[in-house]
């Protein structure tokens, strides 16, 4: 410090690391996976590779549902939290629940998020096939009109590039593999990188 002082040049802080969330189910859970090779501490070894420190927090619950998200939404997203992650609703699908009581909760976890300046990326998913049109229509629309309304980020699809492909996912052809989990995070990283800028926006250092 002598030698700084001495010299004239200023001391600076490090910046601290943006604090993430990442508010999710199984695929943020990391389901199957070792800990390692799970979406959070690949999502935070990508930032860091291009120069963005970052803690995530692994928020998945395998099994919730959008409701079950609300439910935990304060103790999953302490004061402090910079950015949240939402990936919610693929058990939603799965289980045949009506698309308004998705919408409702994840509307719900979007508005408590940002009434806190919380910046938000909203993950989307898509209804199987199996389900029909109507409740097809329904569902995907949930994502897409949420996020415009709070004006938050959208990747429009979370298993973009894995889905139905069976290299990427494992025995159950429905949760990915470790090459999925990269995949995922490859394609993720640059509307993350977004949710970054966003909040270091909201919250200047």
């Amino acid at each position: 410090m002598a030698l700084l002082v001495a010299t004239g040049i200023p001391h600076t802080r490090a910046a601290a690391p943006i604090q993430i969330v990442a508010l999710g189910d199984s695929l943020i859970a990391g389901y199957g996976l070792a800990e390692k090779d799970g979406f959070v501490p690949r999502l935070q070894a990508a930032l860091a590779k291009n120069g963005i420190a970052a803690d995530i927090a692994n928020a998945g619950v395998s099994g919730d549902t959008a409701s079950d998200g609300l439910a935990r939404l304060d103790w999953s997203v302490l004061q402090g939290t910079d950015a949240v992650i939402v990936e919610l609703g693929a058990n939603d699908m799965l289980r045949g629940i009506r698309p308004e009581v998705t919408r409702a909760a994840l509307d719900s976890i979007l508005q408590r998020l940002t009434a806190r300046h919380i910046a938000v990326l909203l993950c989307g998913m898509r209804a199987a096939p199996n389900l029909g049109a109507d409740y097809g229509q329904a569902f995907d629309r949930i994502y897409p009109e949420l996020a415009a309304k709070y004006g938050v980020l959208l990747y429009p699809f979370f298993l973009d590039g894995v889905a139905a492909d069976l290299s990427l996912t494992q025995q159950d052809s429905m949760h990915p593999n470790s090459a999925g989990v990269g995949v995922i995070v490859q394609r993720i990283l640059p509307k993350v990188m977004e949710l970054v800028t966003q909040a270091q926006g909201q919250h200047p250092s």
